[in-house]
């Protein structure tokens, strides 16, 4: 067996490090946030287009403070999202040096690849999942008994809307990750997680339901595409037990 980088270091080395790491990581998002609220209004002016191309050309703040507090968290929203290859460059260094060398082949690729699932996600939310889910949700505007019923959301709700929809898009789309680094920590089979697709319908939905707003529709957006992910983990996991079996046999070729 491999033996683990050197790491003897004292508890309170192990602290100062993290701290550290720490503090990287809160300057990176201070100057992130600073930066993006000097380009809040063009980010926020980006965010509202799903809204404008379902029909909806007026937001409304009736807090006198609403307006600028809604430009504070996007510049916060921007901040995070643009500090995140940071965020998981610093986590990777403080873990990595306790790692064996096999496991850190293991996983720095799927620490690579997390940024573009959850760019991913983010992305089919934008485009696809808020565009239809405000079309049905802006749908019952109309004349309801000689009133009429329009819609005027407020600037903040709106806001609230678009960050659950792009994080929770985001996260979801990391599902096959998550799953494909737990049976490579041999938490979970390749069996298990065949065998239990009936729980994973379940969960999905159980997912969709807090990770989106209360409405049907939404909800359908986001189980669908999870779902999806789940069977793409599992075939994903198949092909790299095949490569696995295949590579076996050549590397016994090759002691002999």
């Amino acid at each position: 067996m491999t033996d683990p980088d050197d790491s003897k270091a004292p508890l309170l080395d192990h602290l100062i490090e993290l701290r550290r790491r720490l503090l990287w990581v809160v300057a990176t998002l201070l100057s992130g946030f600073f930066i993006c609220l000097y380009f809040a209004r063009p980010i926020f002016a980006v965010l509202v287009q799903p809204l404008l191309a379902a029909g909806q050309g007026k937001l409304i703040y009736t807090d006198i403070f609403e307006a600028f507090f809604v430009e504070v968290k996007v510049a916060f929203f921007a901040a995070l999202m643009l500090a995140f290859p940071v965020f998981a460059t610093q986590l990777w260094r403080f873990v990595a040096p306790g790692l064996y060398v096999k496991e850190k082949k293991a996983f720095l690729p799927f620490l690579l690849i997390t940024p573009f699932f959850f760019g991913g996600g983010a992305a089919f939310a934008y485009y696809v999942a808020m565009p239809w889910a405000l079309k049905f949700l802006l749908g019952f505007e109309g004349n309801i008994g000689g009133v009429t019923q329009e819609a005027l959301p407020a600037i903040g709700n709106y806001l609230n809307f678009v960050t659950r929809f792009l994080f929770g898009f985001g996260v979801a789309f990391l599902s096959p990750v998550l799953l494909m680094i737990l049976e490579r920590a041999n938490i979970v089979s390749l069996a298990q997680l065949t065998s239990s697709r009936r729980y994973a319908i379940v969960a999905c939905a159980g997912v969709a339901a807090v990770l989106t707003p209360p409405d049907a529709v939404s909800m359908l957006l986001l189980l669908v595409p999870l779902y999806s992910l789940y069977e793409f983990a599992i075939l994903a996991i198949r092909l790299t037990h095949w490569r696995a079996a295949r590579a076996a046999p050549k590397s016994k070729d090759s002691e002999v």
